[in-house]
């Protein structure tokens, strides 16, 4: 089967690659396709944002889709960045510029536990979609540490391990991760899927 991976972040394309490739599909990305335009994640939960993104991208390419969306929620911040996590410091800001704006109002506080979510969608026209949900729990740290991964990694240490997601290799990363949670269970569910489209 050809499906669509809906995300453009490298780095994101990278993981959810490596995450999905015990099924028997045939991955295309945004950038196999002119003038496909960007979604706007104009929802207020991850899982409205999760859900367009496949579904719009879906009817453009006619492929099957698979969108996540992905929010970092503190405590201290009353649940901030939250569904705006990847642009929590303005529209065109670096990975660099949210981590700091994160230390920045982190300063001085106390209870510094958090929580990644990541909620994948696959969305095949027809159908209903297939939803998981990734939740890692965890704490911000006081600065950053390690040179691995991605966006907020560096800051984010989680519970249990003396490790931020930065300090680990992607195959240990995608062992714990909130989005390895979450596309692994949504794995199990396309496999199901797709036996079950078989034996029919």
């Amino acid at each position: 089967m050809d499906i669509l991976v809906s995300s453009r972040n490298r780095d994101k394309l990278r993981e959810i690659k490596a995450l999905i490739a015990p099924l028997p599909l045939k991955v295309h990305t945004p950038y196999d396709f002119e003038d496909l335009p960007e979604v706007e994640e104009d929802r207020d939960t991850l899982v409205g944002n999760a859900l367009k993104k496949a579904r719009v991208l879906s009817e453009l390419t006619g492929l099957p889709t698979i969108a996540d969306d992905t929010g970092l929620f503190i405590d201290a911040l009353n649940g901030d960045p939250g569904v705006y996590s990847s642009r929590y410091a303005g529209d065109s800001c670096s990975y660099e510029d949210n981590r700091q704006k994160v230390l920045l109002e982190m300063s001085g506080k106390i209870n510094r536990s958090a929580r990644f979510i990541t909620v994948a969608v696959f969305y095949l026209p027809g159908k209903d979609p297939l939803v998981s949900e990734g939740i890692v729990e965890g704490s911000i740290t006081e600065e950053g540490r390690g040179d691995k991964g991605f966006g907020y990694d560096p800051i984010f240490q989680i519970s249990g391990s003396a490790k931020t997601y930065a300090e680990m290799d992607d195959q240990e990363k995608n062992l714990v991760s909130h989005r390895g949670l979450a596309l692994s269970n949504l794995v199990a569910k396309i496999e199901k899927f797709l036996q079950d489209k078989d034996n029919q």
